[in-house]
């Protein structure tokens, strides 16, 4: 139903989440499986099918992108999210330091960028100056551009202390500055 309505809003992807429970090799062969055959169906349609980090093992970049290469579609890729590397919690935030457990934001990005379709320019504060306070923005702003990615990059805005257009003004602004 999703690639449907992505077909007719005229999406070139869905992003979904690859959650699971069970020991890894068990995620392994139930997401090569379930990412396989919707790759397929997304192919058929031409919609790519994208997978964000969210948390526990999808903010895993190195598990996910074993999985990528093993479905070995074209139509399966990624969207790296810069915030969402918590490997302890669901929905993968790193904001609030309750993640007792996270996954190098810039080596995630890095390795999610080869197979990426869309990046998720997440921000969380800003100092007074306009930078990010939580995440390392120079350096995953860099390593999007010294891959060669040419793709769409959405600006998303979580924090608390702004409201969410000031938030998303002001992440725009910090990407066009950086």
């Amino acid at each position: 139903l999703w690639l449907e309505a992505a077909m007719v809003m005229g999406c070139h992807s869905i992003r979904v989440n690859a959650f699971g429970k069970g020991p890894r090799p068990e995620l392994k062969n139930a997401l090569v499986d379930g990412l396989g055959k919707l790759a397929e169906i997304g192919a058929d349609r031409r919609i790519n099918i994208l997978v964000e980090n969210h948390g526990y093992h999808t903010s895993d970049a190195a598990f996910i992108v074993d999985i990528i290469r093993e479905v070995d579609n074209p139509y399966l890729g990624t969207l790296p999210d810069f915030g969402n590397w918590c490997l302890s919690r669901e929905w993968g935030s790193t904001q609030g330091g309750t993640c007792t457990e996270s996954y190098d934001p810039v080596k995630g990005v890095s390795e999610f960028l080869p197979d990426a379709k869309g990046v998720s320019a997440k921000s969380y504060d800003f100092d007074e100056q306009g930078n990010e306070t939580l995440l390392p923005y120079r350096a995953l702003l860099q390593k999007v551009k010294d891959s060669g990615f040419t793709g769409h990059i959405g600006i998303e805005y979580e924090g608390n202390r702004l409201s969410e257009p000031e938030g998303i003004r002001a992440t725009k602004s910090l990407i066009e500055r950086v």
